[in-house]
């Protein structure tokens, strides 16, 4: 059985990664055609809304990162981060079932952004490409 999950262990990762970053590119893209609604909510929940355009960068530049295998680690941080600060400021704390959801599942990403800031991009990545690229003396 382990001869099964090896082989398949690059072609998951991938899966994985777009899986769950495509979640970020389509929000940062939605945050752009709906800007002035989602710097209001940001603004109601006591975000200020000049913050929008890092988020923006964020969610989609971070997204499009992850899916590439792209510095992933550092990204898979970030978003970490991003996604136990939005789980707190726009979930957290209500008594409402759907946005306790929310708030678990803002901090389930948060998770396999760890597992990724654990254990890389995998195999069909640009970070190993990179890596492979990279002279022998400059990964000491």
């Amino acid at each position: 059985m382990n001869r099964f999950f090896d082989s398949t262990r690059s072609v998951s990762t991938l899966l994985g990664r777009v899986l769950i970053a495509i979640l970020f590119v389509l929000s940062g893209w939605g945050k752009i055609a709906g800007y002035a609604g989602t710097q209001a909510y940001m603004q109601s929940a006591g975000v200020p809304g000049s913050l929008l355009p890092a988020v923006i960068v964020l969610e989609l530049g971070g997204g499009l990162a992850i899916i590439a295998g792209l510095f992933t680690r550092p990204v898979a941080l970030l978003l970490a981060g991003f996604s136990i600060v939005a789980a707190l400021l726009f979930h957290g704390g209500s008594a409402d079932q759907m946005q306790q959801i929310m708030f678990l599942k803002d901090l389930g990403l948060a998770g396999g952004f760890l597992f990724l800031v654990a254990n890389g991009a995998g195999a069909l990545s640009i970070d190993r490409l990179l890596e492979r690229a990279m002279p022998v003396s400059a990964k000491a």
